[in-house]
């Protein structure tokens, strides 16, 4: 299989226009529960909360034998809505103040756009991270296979070190693929906007705040962090890597 090719100037400017901020920078492709976007869009624009203002549909209520219902629910209603719900405000005081004439400064100004990164990369993370998981695992497919092969030895030592930057990490655990050079790389987030490649197209996500397994898991992130590889959704995950390889 040939290496990743590198993405155009023209991908690499919409891709850090439409986001602006250092948390997913993504051009992927239409998945078969998503919306079909057309050319580099992102493959679930159309149905992300950043778009309709509302929560992106889950597709399970619990995964048998990674996350309960109790679990799930909390964390998508609470964490993952909670972070749209406070983004779509912080957008509406954004645009009141820009429509407005007073100067766009100020302590509570500062604090707004600081929020609006945080949030929003959290509602994009939740939403790969969802999207991500699945109750009956594929097998994951060759090419991706090979490339995470090349890139970490095998791809059983992919997994060990994506494990291990997820034990890392306080809040997030990536794989991603830099557009800058079109190398695979395991990183550890400890905030949804620190910690993270700026111009990385996240592959993989895992969520390991406590409040994405506390309630199944305690305090047994390792346990957790070991089953989660066990039910990734490869389909998925290879419609994004495909995405980059066109």
């Amino acid at each position: 299989m040939s290496q990743p090719k590198a993405l155009a100037r023209r991908e690499v400017l919409q891709t850090a226009a439409a986001l602006g901020i250092g948390g997913a920078a993504l051009t992927l492709a239409p998945s078969a529960h998503g919306a079909q976007a057309g050319g580099n869009q992102l493959h679930f624009a159309a149905q992300s909360g950043l778009v309709t203002g509302k929560p992106k549909e889950l597709r399970y209520e619990e995964i048998p034998g990674l996350l309960t219902k109790a679990q799930v629910t909390p964390h998508y209603r609470a964490h993952y809505s909670g972070a749209l719900n406070r983004f779509n405000a912080i957008e509406t005081a954004l645009d009141e103040r820009f429509r407005g004439k007073d100067p766009l400064g100020g302590d509570a100004y500062i604090l707004l756009q600081k929020d609006k990164l945080n949030r929003m990369n959290s509602v994009l993370l939740h939403e790969l991270y969802f999207d991500n998981l699945i109750a009956k695992p594929p097998q994951p497919h060759e090419d991706i296979r090979t490339a995470l092969a090349r890139r970490f030895g095998s791809f059983e030592r992919w997994q060990e070190d994506f494990k291990g930057c997820s034990m890392a990490a306080n809040g997030w655990g990536i794989l991603a693929r830099d557009i800058v050079n079109g190398k695979l790389y395991n990183v550890a987030s400890d905030l949804h906007e620190i910690g993270v490649i700026w111009l990385g197209q996240p592959l993989v996500v895992c969520d390991v705040y406590e409040h994405a397994f506390y309630v199944d898991y305690q305090n047994r992130k390792q346990e957790y962090v070991n089953r989660f590889v066990q039910f990734l959704d490869w389909d998925e995950i290879n419609r994004r890597w495909q995405a980059l390889n066109r």
